[in-house]
This record gives C-alpha cells, sequence and structure tokens, in this order.
C-alpha cells in the first residue's frame, strides 16, 4: 500500500500540529476543567477543522476519512480535550446523512462556524458494546414524539447544545432525534471520565419533541458513524504512541542512574525497541481502518476494523504501560502529562468495544468467510 500523503493532507497535518503546538499545550490543557474552551473550538473552526466531515455540497470541506485520521493524530499529539470527535466527527457525520435539506441546512453551517455543538447519546447501561441494543423508545402524538429511557456516558453532553438521542419507533424502527440540552425532562448527571473527559448519564423523563427533530431509518447511518469514529479513535491513539516513546526515550538519555544514563542499560534498550514495534504495526493498522471504515463490503470493513482495534487496543496497553514504568514514580504524577497520556490510552482501548470483543469479532468474521 501506498501510505504517501498528498502535498494537502501534508498541509493539513502540519497546520493542525502547529496551531496545536503554539495554542494547547501541557500547561493551556490542564486549566480546560470542562473539557471545552470556547477559544479553542473557535480556533478549530477558523482553521476549517470543524467543516471537515460536512460534504461539499453542504458548502463544507467534505473530507475523507484519511483526512480525519491526520487531524485526530495531531489531536492526540496534543491530548485534546475538546468535543472534536464527538461533534465533528460523529454528529456531523450523522446529521449529514439522516438529514433532510432543511435540517442541514439548519444545523451543518452551525457545526462548521462553531455556534452548535452537538454530541450523540446513543449507548446504554447494559449493551455491552452492542450498538443495536436501545430500550430507549419514542412514542408518536399529535404533535411529535415523546422520548423516555436513558442514556450513560454521553461524552461532552455537558457542553452540546444539541444531543442526538437514538431511540425506538413504535415497530421497532431506530431513529434518531435531535433535542436541544435543555429541554423539559432531559436531566444530566455529569461526571469526569478516567482520561479527563467529561461525560454525563443522560434520563429522559417524557420528553416531548416535535416531528422535524426526527432523523429516521437511522440505523446504518449509525453503524457508519461508530465504524468513522473508531478509525478516529485509532489515529488518535497513534499520535499518543508517538509523544509517549519520544517522551520515554528522551528521558533515558536524560535519567542518570549508577552514573550513566538508564538508556544505556540493554534491558531497558529491548523494552524500547518493542515499544517502537507497537507504534509502527499501530500506525500501519490506523491507515488500514482509516481507508476500510468507508468500505461498501460491510464484512470487509468490519474486519478490517475489528484487526486494527485489536492490533490498537494491544499497543495502548503495552506502550502505555511501559512508559509509566520507564518513567518510574513520576510515570503516574498528574504533573507529568504522560501519566494521561497514559489514562488517555486506557479509554481508547475500551472505546468503541475492547480488544477482547473485536478479537471475538474478527475471528467471527473469519468463519464466516
Amino acid at each position: 500500500m501506498d501510505f504517501t500523503f498528498t502535498d494537502e493532507q501534508n498541509m493539513l497535518l502540519e497546520t493542525t500540529r502547529r496551531t496545536l503546538g503554539k495554542d494547547y499545550d501541557f500547561a493551556t490543557r490542564q486549566q480546560i476543567r470542562d473539557g471545552y474552551s470556547s477559544t479553542v473550538w473557535q480556533g478549530f473552526a477558523d482553521l476549517g477543522l470543524l467543516a471537515l466531515q460536512v460534504p461539499e455540497a453542504d458548502d463544507g470541506l467534505g473530507g475523507s476519512a484519511v483526512d480525519t485520521l491526520l487531524v485526530m493524530t495531531a489531536m492526540g499529539e496534543a491530548l485534546v480535550l475538546e468535543p472534536y470527535l464527538a461533534s465533528a466527527v460523529m454528529a456531523t457525520t450523522l446529521i449529514a446523512q439522516l438529514g433532510d435539506a432543511q435540517q442541514r441546512a439548519a444545523l451543518l453551517p452551525a457545526l462548521q462556524d462553531g455556534s452548535l455543538i452537538a454530541v450523540p447519546a446513543h449507548d446504554e447501561a447494559g449493551s455491552r458494546f452492542d450498538w443495536r441494543q436501545i430500550a430507549t423508545r419514542a412514542t408518536p402524538t399529535a404533535d411529535g414524539f415523546v422520548l423516555e429511557g436513558e442514556k450513560c456516558l454521553v461524552a461532552h453532553a455537558g457542553s452540546a447544545h444539541l444531543l442526538l438521542v437514538s431511540a425506538l419507533l413504535p415497530d421497532d424502527r431506530i431513529a434518531v432525534f435531535g433535542i436541544p440540552r435543555t429541554t423539559h425532562g432531559v436531566r444530566l448527571v455529569s461526571y469526569l471520565t478516567v482520561d479527563g473527559v467529561p461525560a454525563s448519564e443522560v434520563f429522559l423523563d417524557q420528553v416531548a419533541v416535535t416531528a422535524d427533530a426526527l432523523f429516521d431509518h437511522a440505523e446504518s447511518a449509525l453503524a457508519d458513524m461508530r465504524d468513522r469514529a473508531l478509525a478516529a479513535v485509532c489515529a488518535e491513539a497513534v499520535g499518543i504512541f508517538d509523544k509517549l516513546l519520544a517522551a520515554t526515550v528522551q528521558y533515558a538519555r536524560d535519567r542518570q542512574q549508577f552514573g550513566v544514563a538508564i538508556g544505556k542499560f540493554q534491558a531497558l534498550q529491548h523494552r524500547m525497541a518493542d515499544m517502537v514495534l507497537h507504534c509502527e504495526q499501530a500506525r500501519s493498522m490506523s491507515f488500514l481502518a482509516a481507508v476500510r471504515c468507508t468500505d461498501s463490503d460491510l464484512a470487509q470493513r468490519r474486519a478490517a476494523l475489528a484487526a486494527a482495534k485489536v492490533v490498537i487496543g494491544q499497543a495502548c496497553r503495552f506502550v502505555g504501560q511501559q512508559a509509566v514504568q520507564l518513567h518510574g514514580g513520576m510515570g503516574v504524577t498528574d504533573e507529568l502529562i504522560v501519566s494521561h497520556y497514559f489514562k488517555r490510552l486506557m479509554a481508547i482501548e475500551l472505546q468503541f468495544g475492547s480488544t477482547d470483543q473485536h478479537l471475538e469479532a474478527f475471528a467471527a468474521q473469519l468463519k464466516a468467510a
């Protein structure tokens, strides 16, 4: 495979890296306590990053999955907290696929100029990574629908203006409803996840919405959204791996023990060499995930994404643990970015399905082939 990026793609990557390097250092990140800075978000909009998933027909950039890979790699390197994945990738993709002309015209311009943040509210307790397991119900009324149910681990719900809530219609068809966060009957219980990302349990108690909030026939679009998001977090992990590896190698050169740098010890050199192998394997699989996440052959797509998540999930654990151990006690302190990279890798390993779950999915695809 040819992994060479185009000149435009290289420019996108370098521009994103340069901007984040200038405006989003570790000290700045530490000051963002609720996972969202309006200044940073507007900066993403000014760069055009929020328009990447908006189709050209809707006056967006119409970026590819490889473009998303490049941006998410840079986001991983900077350990960005903002809801780029949830809003600019997942929600924007969902609206672009499901929305009619009126809905797209109302929502997509606001998403790409940064004035609107939308996040999907889909997962439910007990679903065990099965995105088809939905208990939330939408009951038709004379004016629209009434929703009843609960959603768990909704990232950035507290900062969102619009929740894209999945629910079952009376005929068990999956639909999505665009519900403003401040709608009567919507209640959030918010908290920080282990990696510092704000999330919420969303409770829907007789939430009334009008008919124009409905995005119907959503099952295929939800599957596509999750596949794109899975490829995106694989790219984010690769960005983190590169930074962790560089930080660990530099620490091994600087840290003195018995009068010499610990990087001179052969046993530690072997561990860092193994980190390099995991990083490069993960990089290759992230490219595969980006190329295959929009494949029309669903069996081939799911097999490739499952394989990528397995390799990257294993790398999350190995690279993260080695980096922390080689840094010693410093590796788990909040003052050092290494511990924050490690926590984000812990979350990525489980996001959109654990390593074991994707290994089982890959094995099932092989049997079915």
